[in-house]
């Protein structure tokens, strides 16, 4: 992001738009492009993160192979100078287990570009 850009609540929907069609297509490659090369993915806090776009895209591919019928939404909290804060929740079933799965979480986005991610940070909770 050019300094003199200004990164917006508009900003932060429009990727969180794109994250939530990636999910619920289920696309690593969709998600891997939301994210810069040298972009960390925490998706828990002790974790190491994964790295870059292929990172996330192999996360992606594994953790996404055993949902079906994602259905994510999510709400913009705030946005800081380069920084968005959301609340999500994704509801899904397992096909290996025919489970519901329930998330509830919130991401912490540092943003490179207005349509690129540097850093995620995730916390969530599954019901």
């Amino acid at each position: 992001m050019a300094p003199e850009e200004t990164l917006t609540a508009a900003d932060v929907t429009r990727w969180l738009a794109r994250y939530e069609a990636a999910w619920e297509g289920r696309d690593p490659d969709a998600a891997a492009a939301l994210f810069t090369p040298d972009a960390l993915y925490h998706e828990t806090p002790y974790a190491e993160p994964f790295r870059g776009p292929d990172g996330v895209r192999d996360y992606w591919a594994r953790v996404t192979a055993d949902q079906r019928d994602v259905d994510f939404s999510f709400e913009v909290v705030a946005v800081a100078g380069r920084t968005g804060v959301a609340r999500w929740h994704a509801a899904f079933e397992l096909a290996s287990s025919g489970a519901p799965v329930e998330l509830d979480g919130v991401f912490l986005l540092e943003f490179a570009s207005n349509d690129r991610v540097r850093v995620l940070r995730e916390w969530w909770h599954a019901r």
